[in-house]
């Protein structure tokens, strides 16, 4: 049952009480692992490489598109903070010995001075010590250099988002990702006006540090690439908070007696990507980024899978003008089955025996949708997503970005068809999600609420389950016309730890 004082906390959120109701129930039953028909790969049809002469012609679609009228967005989720990024830091502070002992250890102070912010640390610790790193390391006083490092009296990079780090050095300065990312958005986002609008999703106690180190940057960027920035925040809606449960999936309450509410993951943004006004939105991980004389592939291949994209829609967005129009031959209604199987990669087993208005109500259903091109890399060990083919609820088969949880592992045929696969999912969309009558898309409408994830923490030592919504490229873009694109390695260059920013591709 629940109390007024959680009513009002409810209502302060913004969340309803069918939706506590929905959440206990997901508790209690569980989420359904996804169907698989296959692993995409470039062998079964699912991921397209486009060759030499596809790719001029892609690239020209995009260049035309963006010298069009319409709204071009690049959408970075940036709330996520870089405490992971100094995990093995964090423990070396806590540890019982004093001098860097493992080999993650050991090649942080050994290459200390490679990276961006050693010039920030270094003040820092002259600040607090009166010591610079140098005379620190010869005294062997490696914690003090850490915790300057991680802690608030000195660079607080333990609690500040991974966008506001010091990544790459120049000659004429660092930059942090945010900055990359104003960067890229000026070499293949900028539209018609030369307008490059840029959107990240912050948290709220980040806000006003992400919006001061904008305003002391832009106007550089803008001089040097010859552009106009609008560059706006969004924060993680409280009504996307799930609710936590106890081991029994009854509400779970903290020591006051309170309910407690966790962030429903990266699959809350859907809510604020459903907010933008834009045509065509790019997605990308705000520590994916690399410095500008490798950002060669990145530009081309980010207007390679836009022009794909432009591409696909226009054809799409004809079909349904001649769907309208009801003057259609049985020629038309068969091009436009095989775009919607072999362009849109939906196919549907009993799609022969459809009566001709069914056939019709079918084939508009997948072409007036959300539309998204990925990029996918060949598989390279590192953790994330992989692309499949997958069972929709409407028994149809068609492409899916899936994680592990999804998958059931105890199925010895799922497990070696999730290990076998040759591609995963780099977090690399372009994005288009206005109909072809220029409506916007209410994205929720298209998300698959059965996706979901629920994952075990504890808090003050009381074992509760966490329910994550839907991932933003996961279920909540489940059903949206997908298709996959190769893109080489050199387009995925993130940064998990601190020792990343020492790899080749960062200095």
């Amino acid at each position: 049952m629940l109390t007024h004082e959680d009513k009002e906390l409810l209502a302060k959120k913004g969340i309803t009480e069918k939706q506590i109701e929905e959440q206990l129930e997901c508790f209690k039953k569980g989420f359904p692992y996804l169907r698989l028909s296959a692993a995409a790969s470039v062998e079964n049809n699912g991921i397209f490489v486009a060759d030499e002469a596809q790719q001029k012609e892609f690239l020209a679609a995009w260049d035309a598109y963006k010298d069009s009228n319409r709204k071009i967005v690049k959408f970075v989720p940036a709330s996520g903070a870089a405490s992971r990024m100094f995990k093995n830091m964090f423990e070396f502070l806590g540890a019982d010995y004093d001098k860097p002992t493992t080999d993650f250890e050991k090649k942080f102070f050994d290459h200390i001075h490679d990276f961006a912010f050693y010039s920030d640390l270094n003040a820092a610790c002259m600040d607090n010590t009166g010591k610079d790193i140098n005379a620190l390391l010869s005294e062997h006083q490696y914690k003090t250099i850490v915790s300057n490092l991680l802690e608030s009296a000195g660079l607080n990079y333990g609690s500040l988002p991974k966008g506001l780090l010091k990544f790459h050095r120049y000659a004429d300065g660092v930059r942090t990702p945010l900055e990359e990312h104003l960067v890229e958005g000026a070499l293949y986002a900028a539209g018609k006006t030369g307008q490059v609008n840029v959107h990240f999703t912050v948290s709220p106690e980040h806000r006003a540090l992400f919006s001061k180190l904008v305003e002391s940057k832009v106007a550089e960027y803008e001089k040097k690439y010859g552009i106009k920035y609008d560059i706006s925040f969004s924060e993680q809606k409280p009504s996307t908070d799930t609710l936590a449960a106890d081991m029994e999936n009854k509400p779970f309450r903290d020591k006051d007696g309170k309910l407690l509410f966790r962030p429903g993951g990266h699959g809350a943004l859907i809510e604020n990507l459903n907010d933008l006004d834009a045509d065509i939105v790019f997605i990308k991980n705000i520590d994916n980024v690399v410095p500008d004389r490798l950002k060669g592939d990145t530009v081309t291949y980010k207007k390679l899978l836009a022009g794909v994209l432009v591409t696909l829609q226009k054809q799409a967005f004809e079909y349904l003008n001649l769907l309208d129009g009801g003057h259609y031959s049985h020629d038309q209604l068969e091009h436009i089955i095989r775009f919607v199987q072999q362009n849109l990669r939906c196919r549907r087993e009993d799609i022969k025996n459809l009566e001709d208005a069914d056939l019709v109500i079918y084939l508009r259903t997948k072409l007036n949708r959300p539309m998204r091109v990925c990029g996918m890399v060949k598989n390279v060990g590192e953790p994330g997503g992989g692309p499949f083919l997958a069972y929709n609820p409407d028994g149809t088969v068609s492409l899916q970005i899936l994680e592990s949880s999804q998958i059931d592992m105890k199925d010895p045929e799922k497990k070696a068809m999730f290990e076998k696969g040759t591609h995963f999912n780099p977090v690399d969309l372009v994005c288009a999600i206005k109909d072809y009558k220029g409506n916007k898309f209410n994205l929720l409408d298209h998300v698959d609420k059965a996706t979901g994830f629920i994952s075990y923490k504890s808090k003050n030592g009381k074992d509760l389950k966490a329910l994550e919504l839907p991932g933003l490229w996961n279920g909540s873009m489940s059903d949206w016309s997908t298709v996959f694109v190769e893109v080489p390695l050199s387009t995925f260059n993130p940064v998990k730890t601190v020792n990343d920013l020492l790899r080749e591709q960062h200095q």
